[in-house]
């Protein structure tokens, strides 16, 4: 029985044997199909070929039966890597640093929720709730509403023109007496000002009384004598009183027929000595200032109202402003004029406002916050928290399914702190994201690392342009031809975008680079061929102009020589 066993399993060993010698391969391991080369520091680098990347790093195979970013399926939704957030092209399958950076790698999970939405032709992102409620990210229907809007300003005080006078002599003389001995001190129309003795004024005194007197003698004269008279007396009453002597004081002289050898000036206003120009003594010349009164009953305010919003302003509308001095305490006037001339230097319209001042608590050169109220209007509108500015496009992110966002371009009209207006981009009822909408920003960049501008994609919906910038990927001819050469802008977000720039020799270049990162990897820029060093200042544009002479390849790179491009120079 033993021995029959034995013999079995020897029959089957050996024909176990013979199986695998004959037939090896179904119990080899299949060979591994490449389906390209690639630098997993360039976004969309890929090559048919094993060798080096333009950034000089050796490219390693990308297998058929690999899961990547790009190819995920239901199989790997619930897989995890490690990323940068200033980096999403990087992917580590453990912790460590960002290779370009420095900065530590966060963790990522890929979202289930994702497989039932197209995100590529969405250009959107995808939460799962979990992320929703840590991210506080919340929605608002687009609806409309009616917006009261209000346009703020800061000003300040002035004297009102027309209630501002300058006291000066119609007659040379000196200044016996004066009445108003300091600045700020009150007066009232019809008060003594000064006493001036003047040669002048005693001669047109003199002249009077002898035309006074010669009309009285000649009453009886012929009637073109007496005209004649008459006719003198009353040029030398017109000077006496062009030369600021009153009524009252001209019908003394009738009456006295005594020459005043001093004569008292009067106030034409009432108001405050704003300026003291003369002393007692002092012998002035016909036209000088000796005060400058100012009635500070009415005053003017000029605000300086910025371009965006001297649309809503209109002459009449009332003005409430605030000061310093009087926090708790509103004065209300209105708009009497808006300057026709824009301020080139402050990019400012001055608008002119008056306001009642009885209290004389409003003083010239005090600062004031003013607000304008704008009628109202009924409009559609999202909340103003949900707007994203990049400088030069406002986005929302807008729920086209549940959880499931994506970017819209959206033009803006007039805005309050708690809406704004939707000129075109948006329709009634569609939801956007009222928080949390930079959270998701990010999150699209971490879903989508091949973009260097989650943005980018974006089209004009009136011109149907690509704007700023195209895909890393792809070519970039220079946006605009000029008469002393080619102009390009480039982006500097992890990598130059365009990265290969053909220009032609002879012609003076300008590259215009933005850096949009914080990233220390790119804080500058170096052209080694043609000796040029720049630092590039986060989120500013740095301009660099030269002539290359000669065709062929001119690279450069950031200061460590991981993010690089070139220009091709041709004929």
């Amino acid at each position: 029985m033993k021995k029959n066993v034995i013999i079995g399993l020897a029959m089957v060993l050996l024909a176990g044997a013979v199986i695998v010698f004959i037939y090896p391969k179904p119990f080899s391991k299949p060979e591994r199909k490449v389906l390209y080369w690639t630098d997993s520091m360039i976004p969309g680098d890929r090559s048919d070929h094993p060798g080096k990347s333009p950034m000089g790093m050796d490219r390693t195979p990308v297998y058929a039966d690999e899961s990547s970013p790009a190819l995920s399926t239901e199989a790997d939704a619930d897989s995890t890597y490690y990323t940068c957030p200033m980096h999403p092209s990087v992917h580590k399958d453990k912790p460590g640093a960002c290779p370009v950076c420095g900065m530590a790698l966060v963790k990522k999970s890929s979202q289930r929720e994702a497989a039932n939405v197209n995100l590529a032709n969405l250009n959107g992102v995808s939460l799962s709730s979990t992320q929703r409620v840590m991210a506080n990210v919340t929605t608002a229907t687009v609806e409309r509403k009616t917006l009261k809007k209000e346009v703020t300003a800061v000003g300040v005080v002035d004297f009102a023109e027309p209630n501002y006078l300058r006291i000066s002599m119609r007659f040379s003389g000196r200044l016996d007496k004066l009445y108003l001995t300091y600045t700020g001190q009150a007066v009232r129309k019809g008060d003594p000002v000064a006493d001036v003795f003047s040669p002048e004024a005693i001669s047109a005194q003199q002249e009077y009384v002898l035309a006074l007197e010669s009309r009285e003698q000649l009453r009886d004269a012929p009637e073109d004598v007496v005209a004649g008279a008459a006719d003198l007396l009353n040029q030398a009453r017109q000077k006496l009183l062009r030369w600021g002597f009153t009524e009252q004081q001209v019908k003394r002289l009738d009456e006295t027929r005594e020459i005043a050898r001093t004569v008292t000036m009067l106030s034409p206003i009432s108001g405050t000595v704003v300026k003291k120009n003369v002393d007692p003594q002092h012998y002035a010349a016909m036209g000088e200032d000796i005060y400058d009164v100012a009635d500070l009953s009415t005053v003017w305010i000029y605000l300086d109202m910025y371009e965006k919003d001297i649309r809503f302003v209109r002459v009449g509308q009332t003005v409430r402003t605030t000061t310093e001095a009087y926090p708790n305490e509103t004065f209300v006037g209105r708009v009497a004029f808006i300057d026709p001339v824009l301020n080139a230097d402050t990019r400012t319209v001055r608008v002119r406002t008056e306001f009642p001042n009885p209290g004389g608590k409003l003083k010239p050169n005090m600062y004031v916050k003013a607000l304008i109220a704008v009628p109202s209007m009924n409009t559609l509108v999202v909340p103003a928290s949900s707007i994203m500015s990049t400088g030069k496009r406002n986005v929302v992110w807008v729920e086209v399914q549940p959880n499931s966002f994506e970017p819209r371009d959206v033009m803006i009209g007039a805005s309050t702190e708690a809406y704004a207006e939707v000129v075109s981009g948006l329709n009634e009822g569609e939801r956007v994201a009222e928080t949390g909408g930079f959270l998701i920003d990010s999150e699209s960049a971490l879903q989508r690392p091949g973009e260097t501008d989650v943005h980018a994609s974006h089209t004009d919906k009136k011109t149907g342009a690509q704007e700023f910038f195209a895909r890393p990927s792809e070519y970039v001819k220079p946006l605009e031809k000029h008469a002393d050469g080619n102009e390009v802008e480039i982006l500097v977000k992890g990598r130059y975008t365009p990265e290969v720039i053909h220009v032609k020799a002879g012609e003076p270049v300008t590259l215009h680079f933005y850096r949009d990162e914080d990233a220390d990897c790119t804080n500058e820029v170096v052209f080694e061929s043609l000796g040029i060093r720049r630092r590039l200042p986060a989120r500013e544009t740095t301009t660099i102009v030269f002539t290359p002479s000669d065709t062929g390849e001119i690279p450069f790179s950031c200061g460590m020589g991981m993010v690089r491009g070139k220009l091709i120079v041709e004929k």
